[in-house]
């Protein structure tokens, strides 16, 4: 049963969404407001640094915890749609990840629609990667996890990767992922209205921003129509309450019957992407098990010599 607290940001969250949605609203405009709102309040990370780069014309920041030897590297993608959110709305959640497991955390600024369109997002995605390999970093210490939209992007860098056949992450975490762009999850019909935060139609004019023409089935786009053999293991985290949660269960259920080790937890009562909101028990309780499981891939499998550096 989901806590007081969650049940709270339930009603808030069916009041901020009652407004009808405009299809004609500019994505542009909605995302420097929501910039401006998380830099009034994520200004201060206890226990991190932040540090902004840019590899090769990318916007990213680097969020170390002030602690010795590092278990490895997150690199992480925010979700937001593919059309709104930055490092800057998801630095707390981040950072929470990067303090509970020890590591340092990459968040890239990729490029959004519709200014830049589908497959923008995983050519950033493959640039961030390849620039981590290229600092010298193995591959098998670096975990890669997202969020929404920016879970379908981890989920499609994976098997971007594999087809390449170079290297692979040690493991991803998928949080509340969108893993198919064409809607077709019965639960955009169960739980219509039980989603306090996210339609059907918003997310049909997000996918109409973000693909600009091309197939919502792409495996790219949509990864739940592609193969997951070969994948690294996958460790997925979603809301009950979500019009999304079928994006996680039958990936979840692909992944099995392809051999991928994978493990899901659906939270009983919760929305979209609940590890957002720091002050929910459930949000602590998800990120310290998604922390857990990315610092035991990034150490697993460390090359003996470093661990005794």
């Amino acid at each position: 049963m989901a806590s007081f607290r969650s049940r709270i940001v339930d009603r808030i969250l069916r009041i901020l969404t009652a407004r009808p949605l405009d299809p004609n609203a500019d994505p542009r405009l909605v995302r420097e407001k929501l910039n401006r709102l998380a830099l009034r309040f994520t200004g201060k990370t206890p226990g991190i640094r932040v540090e902004k780069i840019d590899i090769d014309g990318l916007p990213a920041e680097w969020l170390t915890p002030h602690t010795p030897n590092h278990a490895g590297t997150l690199l992480y993608l925010h979700g937001g749609g593919y059309i709104v959110c930055s490092p800057d709305t998801h630095r707390p959640m981040v950072a929470t990840l990067a303090r509970q497991a020890n590591t340092r955390a990459l968040v890239v600024d990729y490029r959004l629609a519709p200014e830049h369109s589908f497959p923008a997002g995983i050519e950033d995605a493959l640039k961030a990667w390849r620039w981590l390999l290229a600092q010298g970093i193995p591959p098998e210490s670096i975990t890669v996890a997202g969020d929404s939209a920016g879970g379908g992007l981890t989920l499609a860098l994976l098997l971007s990767l594999r087809d390449e056949g170079g290297p692979l992450p040690a493991g991803a975490a998928l949080l509340s992922p969108w893993t198919d762009l064409t809607m077709s999850g019965w639960s955009h019909v169960t739980h219509r209205k039980r989603d306090p935060m996210l339609s059907t139609e918003g997310a049909l004019l997000a996918s109409h921003h973000y693909l600009a023409g091309a197939s919502p089935a792409d495996p790219l786009a949509s990864p739940f129509f592609a193969r997951f053999e070969g994948l690294p293991p996958l460790f997925i985290h979603v809301g009950g309450n979500e019009i999304l949660l079928d994006d996680s269960l039958r990936v979840a259920e692909k992944a099995r019957a392809a051999d991928v080790d994978v493990e899901i937890k659906v939270w009983s009562g919760l929305p979209h992407v609940f590890q957002a909101f720091h002050f929910l028990p459930e949000s602590r309780a998800s990120l310290s098990l998604i922390a857990a499981f990315l610092k035991r891939r990034m150490t697993e499998n460390m090359p003996t010599r470093r661990a005794a550096d």
